[in-house]
């Protein structure tokens, strides 16, 4: 299955947060330029690696790092290691859209009491910005949340029915939790989430993600990537507590073999 960052739409997207895109015999490489020093290249999810062309575009773009985060069927090899912090998450959920959706009862408790909450879509560049801002204020400052301008290029790189943007309030109209969806032809991405401490006691972020499954199954997607649950090959405390949310709804866990890395000091002292 043709992975997410393999398609255009992600290519697009990446080119207008500040990346170079090359699109070669099907494969996405990406390219960061560094002024005076270089440049980061990275290949995410191939279909097959070609380490020829890797060294190309190395010397086209002076690369003193290269990343490779292989699909299921590719792997590591040409001088690079594995790397201990993965840049994408090494293991997910699929769930099956072809079947109906079955929960358990937990699940299905939590579906009924999100569905009590106001749902929302957000889509212009002025309520993507509101969304942005309700999703700010729900976290930790120490968490990452993408810029205004981001998320509109990804709206805009994932157009019409390609992307959705989901909100649950409160009855005083407030954004209590949020979720990002994106797909391809075949497989729908849980791309972001966030809640507040409200929106976790209201087990808002469960209709958030029936939403999104039920759009899924809409599009014809045939799987649901949950994107990343906790991995014991390289540990992360932070993820027990929402991996236990996702295999809640149900699916089969997938390996990835890891991050490569190479990173060549000669091509950057030379430049």
């Amino acid at each position: 299955m043709l992975d997410i960052r393999q398609s255009s739409e992600y290519a697009n997207y990446l080119s207008q947060i500040g990346w170079t895109a090359e699109r070669i015999s099907g494969i996405n490489y990406f390219i960061k330029k560094l002024p005076l020093i270089g440049s980061i290249l990275k290949i995410q999810r191939p279909e097959k690696i070609d380490f020829g062309m890797i060294e190309k575009l190395a010397v086209r773009y002076r690369a003193f790092h290269i990343v490779i985060e292989p699909n299921l069927t590719t792997g590591g090899g040409a001088g690079f290691k594995l790397s201990k912090s993965p840049y994408l998450p090494t293991k997910t959920l699929w769930l099956d859209l072809t079947k109906p959706l079955k929960f358990n009862k937990e699940t299905r408790r939590g579906i009924r009491m999100g569905e009590k909450l106001i749902v929302k879509e957000y889509s212009s560049p002025q309520e993507i910005e509101i969304f942005r801002r309700a999703w700010k204020k729900s976290v930790k400052f120490t968490r990452f949340v993408p810029s205004t301008q981001s998320l509109i290029n990804l709206r805009k790189s994932f157009p019409k029915n390609k992307s959705l943007f989901l909100a649950s309030h409160n009855l005083q109209n407030k954004i209590i939790g949020g979720a990002v969806f994106t797909r391809t032809s075949h497989a729908a991405y849980y791309w972001y989430a966030f809640t507040s401490q409200e929106g976790r006691s209201s087990l808002a972020q469960y209709a958030l993600v029936h939403q999104g499954l039920l759009w899924s199954k809409k599009r014809g997607c045939k799987i649901f990537d949950f994107e990343g649950i906790y991995d014991p090959r390289f540990p992360n405390r932070s993820w027990l507590g929402f991996t236990h949310f996702k295999k809640s709804f149900g699916g089969k866990e997938i390996y990835y073999p890891g991050c490569y890395t190479k990173t060549n000091l000669f091509r950057l002292i030379r430049n």
